[in-house]
């Protein structure tokens, strides 16, 4: 007994280390020796990331670049409990499961580390949120438990200082009212929404030209007919009368979010990085400009597994941005990713 709390307590130890560096990671030479670092913890630590390594057969020592370091297949977060150490989870963040084949959980063991990580990959892109209104019209989250997108939207909410910041669930008549106003006053804005709600919206309601922020999530969650993304921005710019639609990337089981300011290419915090694996060869990595399988190293996910081998399709350009081209056939339709182009 002795034995494992001092195990547990060297954990926490380590952990929080981790977490005091993630954001750190701001030079491509500090990324890869935190990534490298943290893989070799999280084998040694996270039971479900070990033994999936070991069926792959590697040797570890052998591993001394991060393209080398073994992805997570996401699937994992639907059977197992994906943990590094052993905690009592504060929270877990669940995803929609819109396919019925089950849905993903996310455990953290501290709730404060997730709010620290997306407010760090806010900032990054849109500066400081206390400066702007804040929206959103996100009805399917609001109407389950265990949203992550929903967690950080409130924490977005809580920390603006306008007081008309809040969330909209089939109340389009009230949420127009208030854009006019935002609009009329200029007053710094960002609509966050999914894109089905989005578009009922702008089927209803035209704002005059404005400079709106409108930050779609993806997802039709079974309620529209799916468009590609240039249709839908289409759309959206239209009837939001913006020049440009941004979009969030995001999924529960990333704490971390990459956002696109209106080009359709992502852009990722420092502590993030994106990898396109051959569609032929999983393990094998496909070219700059290719399409193939998007994998993730999300420094922040230092709770569960930092290395996620997701199932969209994207390509990445040189500098260090990527685009995401829709999904694998066989993965689950799910809120966050599901456009094509």
């Amino acid at each position: 007994m002795i034995i494992n709390r001092f195990q547990y307590r060297l954990t926490l130890n380590n952990k929080q280390y981790f977490k005091s560096k993630v954001f750190e990671a701001n030079s491509p030479q500090a990324f890869d020796a935190l990534a490298m670092e943290l893989f070799r913890f999280q084998y040694q630590e996270n039971d479900v990331y070990r033994s999936y390594v070991d069926v792959l057969g590697k040797d570890i020592n052998a591993i001394s670049t991060i393209s080398e370091i073994p992805f997570l297949p996401i699937s994992f977060f639907k059977t197992k409990e994906v943990k590094t150490g052993v905690y009592k989870s504060e929270t877990v963040f669940t995803s929609s499961s819109t396919s019925g084949t089950g849905e993903s959980k996310h455990h953290l063991e501290k709730t404060q580390h997730y709010d620290t990580t997306w407010l760090h990959a806010f900032k990054a892109i849109y500066g400081d949120v206390k400066e702007y209104c804040i929206l959103a019209l996100l009805p399917s989250y609001l109407e389950r438990e265990g949203s992550s997108l929903i967690h950080m939207v409130q924490g977005m909410i809580e920390q603006s200082k306008d007081a008309d910041s809040q969330f909209y669930l089939h109340n389009h008549e009230e949420l127009y009212e208030v854009l006019q106003r935002k609009v009329a006053a200029e007053t710094k804005t960002i609509l966050i929404g999914v894109s089905f709600a989005l578009l009922d919206f702008v089927e209803k309601f035209q704002l005059p030209p404005n400079d709106l922020i409108i930050i779609e999530t993806g997802g039709m969650k079974g309620r529209r007919k799916e468009l590609i993304r240039d249709e839908l921005h289409a759309i959206l710019k239209l009837g939001f009368n913006v020049k440009t639609i941004h979009s969030e990337y995001g999924m529960t089981e990333l704490l971390s979010q990459a956002y696109s300011q209106g080009d359709g290419r992502f852009d990722l915090p420092n502590w993030m990085k994106v990898f396109i694996r051959r569609v032929d060869d999983p393990f094998s990595e496909a070219g700059i400009g290719k399409t193939g399988g998007i994998n993730i190293i999300d420094l922040a996910n230092i709770d569960s597994c930092a290395f996620i081998e997701t199932q969209d399709l994207g390509r990445k350009y040189p500098d260090g941005s990527f685009e995401v081209m829709g999904r694998f056939d066989t993965a689950d339709i799910r809120g966050c990713n599901l456009m094509v182009i």
